[in-house]
């Protein structure tokens, strides 16, 4: 059956008013579908949701959100003279070589360039991350064994 064969059953289809037709043979089947003759096409239309329930939901959580910029302006100015090491890859951080050893660094512990802080696992491969700055660790920013995404802050440190 070649297009111009299939042109023609489909006009023969429509002008027929039938609302399917199977054309089968031993090398070849096609169905065609068409809406009943006489009656309109019925689409579905998407559900319409009314979003009242989420607008009373709102003002409720704004008072919550006007005192988080206060105390992030806070933490900002105090962490902003620290240096910030930063996660070089999506995976999961752990903060020891493996569950039997000890962590790479504390709070409070000196680093210096070069010196290996966490491991960050990716798809089965376990990747240290250097220091890339030396001072002392202030602050740990990433709980062990949980998900980070590239460029995610995971440790402050105080370069003096």
């Amino acid at each position: 059956m070649d297009i111009k064969d299939i042109q023609n059953l489909i006009k023969f289809v429509s002008k027929a008013e039938v609302s399917e037709v199977k054309y089968k043979t031993k090398d070849f089947e096609i169905t065609i579908k068409t809406p009943l003759a006489g009656s309109d096409a019925v689409y579905a239309q998407p559900a319409v949701y009314h979003t009242a329930p989420q607008q009373m939901a709102a003002p409720a959580q704004a008072p919550v959100a006007a005192s988080a910029p206060v105390e992030k302006a806070e933490a900002a100015s105090d962490d902003s003279k620290y240096i910030t090491i930063k996660s070089p890859m999506i995976g999961t951080f752990y903060r020891k070589p493996s569950p039997d050893k000890d962590v790479f660094v504390n709070v409070g512990d000196e680093v210096s360039v070069g010196k290996v802080v966490c491991v960050i696992e990716a798809m089965k491969l376990f990747n240290q991350i250097d220091s890339e700055v030396s001072g002392k660790i202030v602050k740990i920013l990433v709980d062990d064994a949980t998900p980070v995404e590239y460029d995610q802050p995971l440790f402050l440190v105080d370069p003096s």
